[in-house]
């Protein structure tokens, strides 16, 4: 679940970007969210194997 709300956050973050809209600090925000997303999911995946 986690993975795929990373992987839609990181597309539309590009999608921000190519398209040179002028949202500013939001696109990179959706950067930061994927990260975030991508962080957590590591460490569930991290403590279901321990």
């Amino acid at each position: 679940m986690l993975w795929t709300i990373t992987v839609i956050l990181l597309v539309l973050w590009a999608i921000g970007l190519v398209s040179g809209s002028t949202l500013g600090w939001w696109v990179h925000l959706l950067l930061v969210l994927a990260v975030i997303s991508l962080i957590f999911a590591i460490i569930r995946r991290g403590a279901a194997s321990a």
